[in-house]
């Protein structure tokens, strides 16, 4: 009986690094969740050292794959934009740069998320699902009739910046009034007037009955279910997974929410989408870079 082929994903966020060793059927070998500095590319080099450990302690690896916050090259061989971040990230090839004799694709860390839970998580063999990250800004992934949307640049799937008001404050792109702006953790104290410091102490004033909060916390959930209501209009998906720190509030988000959709979502003939919380955390990047290494040598990248 030959030997479980390993494949390595790696998850590039802004102060953590995150990685898992899966074989091909997705059974965990081992994972990893490192923090680094943002320094003279420190990331980099706890990258290649962690790559060179793991195939010391398990073997040798069939794949590798990326995923990193920023603009995938259209040839996915590293990050086209990223300004300001990870200082060398941009145009790093990583199959030169850990000397793999195979490629190592890179995609976006939102992107890459996706492709986790659909292989192995909240939406698995899902072929039409979106899918939004709530935590400092709002990121988001999609994928139509099984194929990830990329688009011409690799902007597609940029959800958070959906515009909701063309009269609002401008985010971070120049969208006005947008997804981002209205539940993003980073608006937070704009949007309470300085009260609160982030979405989890909002919440938990809410729980705690501060009618204040509650109006601000309700309007928020509002604000996301009108986005999702017009996604579904435009994407047409089975279901709509959310991650991210915000999604943690659980039954403060989701009941509310699911409240909203019955307002607001077009239902032909009774039917609605699903709405499911993300199974795979933080390392729902980690696997869906690693079935993208793991896709594109065995030839069947999507």
């Amino acid at each position: 009986m030959a030997p479980q082929r390993h494949h390595l994903g790696i998850d590039l966020g802004g102060t953590r690094i995150k990685a898992v060793r899966v074989t091909t059927p997705g059974d965990l070998i081992a994972e990893a969740n490192l923090p680094f500095e943002d320094r003279n590319r420190n990331w980099a080099d706890t990258i290649r050292d962690f790559v060179d450990a793991s195939s010391k302690a398990h073997g040798p690896l069939a794949s590798i794959g990326v995923s990193a916050p920023g603009i995938a090259a259209p040839h996915g061989r590293h990050i086209a934009y990223l300004p300001g971040k990870l200082t060398g990230l941009e145009g790093l090839d990583w199959t030169s740069f850990l000397q793999s004799a195979k490629p190592i694709p890179v995609l976006n860390d939102a992107h890459a998320a996706l492709l986790g839970e659909v292989w192995q998580g909240a939406a698995r063999g899902c072929r039409n699902v979106f899918l939004l990250t709530l935590g400092t800004g709002v990121g988001g992934a999609t994928m139509v009739d099984g194929r990830l949307l990329k688009g011409h640049l690799g902007r597609a799937g940029h959800l958070g910046h959906l515009s909701l008001n063309f009269e609002g404050l401008l985010d971070d792109v120049g969208t006005p009034g947008s997804l981002e702006n209205e539940i993003g953790n980073k608006s937070i104290p704009l949007r309470t007037d300085g009260r609160f410091s982030s979405t989890e102490a909002l919440v938990t004033a809410h729980r705690q009955g501060d009618a204040d909060a509650t109006r601000i916390w309700r309007r928020s959930v509002r604000a996301l279910a009108a986005a999702i209501a017009s996604l579904v209009n435009v994407l047409d998906p089975e279901v709509v997974i959310l991650g991210g720190g915000i999604a943690r509030a659980g039954a403060e988000l989701f009941e509310p929410l699911r409240e909203d959709l019955a307002e607001f979502e077009w239902r032909p003939g009774g039917s609605q989408v699903r709405i499911l919380p993300a199974q795979l955390g933080d390392l729902a990047g980690a696997y869906g870079s690693a079935w993208n290494g793991m896709r594109n040598n065995l030839g069947k990248a999507d």
